[in-house]
């Protein structure tokens, strides 16, 4: 099999989910890094692309000078997909232009700032015939599949209860104001969009619960809270879900519950028995049983 070649957009030194992303393309063996443009600042930019061992020619300045470079090169050598990771605001304008010019995508959640945003980005993925994928990676998980397998077989009856939660504490202080990139722009409306912790992680809880169930989800009524003074986005959110089918759910989603990491949790109720996973402990699948243990 030929290995897969990936541009990235954003992921520059001193950021978080590009690095993830590299290592997740490594392990996986099918991937060869071969351009990006990691930074809008220069230095930074070209000291990612040399700590990658990239060629010069291929570290671009910007993202527009790589799509058009790469689109450039003879087929059987320019990057394939575009990984964009860059903060939110980006993610559209970037996926779409990345589409039009014929390269698959994989991008970061949200998907986009708006409803809007997001049609486009859908109906420039079927105009271009080219992939747009979406970093759901909780999914990924074997035991999730298990989970989503068991409930589409029937083995809990029909879904009556949905509780979904992801908990993490490193906002818990104001760092965004002291700054911490990260924190910092994840908290900005206009690079995060509208949602804070409920765009950053309460979308990965979300996706999770209508993935295991197979079902959507009619309706929301949700709390959205800020616990840090100053801060301009929720940084702690309670919603209840209503299912279609008639099945009822809660989400929780924080960043101020002070000591978590990453502790994404699902429990699933049916009539006749319930399941229980959590991202901490990924291996492993509870199934509780009316009726045996």
């Amino acid at each position: 099999m030929t290995r897969l070649r990936l541009a990235m957009v954003g992921g520059g030194e001193g950021a978080f989910i590009g690095a993830v992303h590299r290592m997740a393309a490594a392990l996986d063996g099918d991937w060869d890094l071969v351009a990006g443009a990691f930074s809008t600042d220069a230095g930074r930019n070209t000291r990612t692309g040399t700590q990658l061992g990239l060629a010069p020619a291929r570290v671009y300045a910007s993202f527009e000078a790589m799509i058009a470079g790469e689109s450039a090169l003879p087929a059987d050598i320019r990057a394939q997909a575009v990984a964009v990771v860059t903060p939110n605001h980006l993610h559209a304008p970037m996926a779409i232009a990345a589409l039009d010019a014929g390269f698959d995508v994989l991008c970061e959640k949200p998907m986009a700032m708006s409803v809007a945003e997001s049609e486009a980005i859908a109906a420039a993925a079927k105009t271009s015939g080219r992939h747009f994928a979406l970093a759901f990676t909780y999914s990924g998980y074997p035991m999730i599949e298990e989970a989503r397998a068991r409930v589409a077989r029937g083995d809990l009856g029909a879904i009556r209860l949905v509780q979904v939660e992801y908990l993490q504490g490193w906002l818990s202080l104001p760092i965004d104001g002291d700054g911490n990139r990260q924190a910092e722009w994840r908290t900005d409306p206009a690079r995060a969009g509208l949602g804070g912790c409920l765009g950053d992680i309460g979308t990965h809880a979300f996706h999770l619960a209508e993935h295991v169930c197979a079902l959507r989800v009619e309706a929301v009524s949700a709390d959205l809270t800020t616990h840090v003074p100053g801060r301009r986005l929720d940084d702690d959110v309670s919603a209840m879900l209503r299912f279609e089918g008639g099945a009822r759910g809660m989400l929780k989603a924080s960043q101020v519950a002070a000591g978590e990491e990453n502790a994404l949790t699902l429990r699933v109720y049916g009539e006749r028995g319930g399941l229980e996973w959590a991202q901490m402990e990924p291996n492993t699948l509870v199934m509780r049983w009316l009726d045996r243990p």
